[in-house]
């Protein structure tokens, strides 16, 4: 069984005299044979290792499970695994994919076959929706470091594959400096509202060089910074006070800090995009053309991506 909190298969555990079938039976069936120590919880990762292991260690994990593998955060434990095979086969937790795979695209990763950031990038940018491709491709990005021409080099490997007019799109607008889905978010929110793209993890010093705070993206020209607070900003007394310290800094360095929270994003983007505008506008920004205080990313299919 190895470690204690990964998963194993059951027939090997009683053959190497590990576990009795009766102790089999209090812990956790995974998949077909596939078990887990009672109580372990099931992340992201541990449900790719089952995954591999109900596939007889005959498959190549991909997608999400990649994802997870190489360090991506923000999956969902209850999404299903993905693995790449040959056989197709309908099992509950489980996709399947066909897709074909070359040299340079598996590599292993906790003794296990797994697409490479850069194929799993591939497969995850031309999936689902836009706004939710960005999010993931900027997720494993961010762990990473993975770049776009890492992506692309992959496509002419894999000429008519599905999706790749969206990849193409996704490698314009993915961002490695995007630290949570809420801030690819924002980040795409403010281009579809016709903003020009800000910069990700903006580090502020003052005159001498001491260090004041890192900023989650913004117009350094400007001096206008974008801050998405999550609920650990109100909850937790010790970040509150921090935070308020350094906006403090930041905008004695003459920075101007417009904050957005999930409500506001979700229901009132309208609000966030208007201040936006107004802090851009006071910091000198030649508009180009009308910024589209309406703009939704449930609706949005792209935009045109400027410095």
């Amino acid at each position: 069984m190895g470690d204690t909190d990964w998963p194993f298969l059951g027939t090997e555990a009683r053959r190497d005299g590990e576990v009795s079938r009766r102790a089999l039976r209090r812990h956790q069936r995974i998949y077909r044979d596939v078990y887990l120590p009672v109580g372990t919880e099931l992340t992201p990762v541990r449900r790719a290792a089952a995954a591999w292991l109900w596939s007889g260690r005959a498959a190549t994990v991909a997608g999400l499970s990649a994802s997870a593998l190489h360090g991506s955060r923000w999956i969902d434990g209850s999404s299903p695994a993905e693995l790449i095979r040959p056989q197709a086969c309908a099992v509950d937790g489980i996709v399947i994919h066909r897709d074909a795979l070359v040299d340079g695209e598996v590599c292993v990763v906790r003794g296990i076959p797994t697409t490479t950031p850069a194929r799993t990038a591939f497969d995850l940018g031309r999936r689902d929706s836009l706004v939710a491709a960005v999010m993931r491709v900027d997720a494993l990005a961010n762990a990473t470091r993975l770049t776009p021409p890492d992506i692309a080099a992959l496509v002419p490997r894999h000429r008519g594959a599905r999706g790749l007019v969206q990849l193409r799109t996704v490698l314009d607008l993915m961002d490695s400096g995007a630290e949570s889905p809420r801030e690819t978010r924002t980040r795409l929110l403010l281009l579809a509202a016709g903003f020009p793209r800000p910069r990700t993890q903006v580090m502020v010093c003052d005159e001498h060089g001491y260090f004041i705070g890192r900023i989650d993206m913004g117009w350094p020209g400007r001096k206008v910074g974008i801050e998405y607070d999550g609920p650990q900003h109100w909850t937790d007394p010790a970040v509150r006070a921090r935070d308020i310290d350094r906006l403090a800094e930041l905008q004695g360095q003459g920075w101007t800090i417009i904050r957005v929270s999930r409500d506001i994003l979700r229901y009132r983007p309208e609000v966030f995009l208007q201040r936006v505008r107004d802090a851009m506008r006071a910091a000198g920004w030649p508009e180009h053309g009308r910024v589209r205080l309406d703009a939704r990313l449930d609706t949005w299919s792209g935009c045109r991506v400027f410095d």
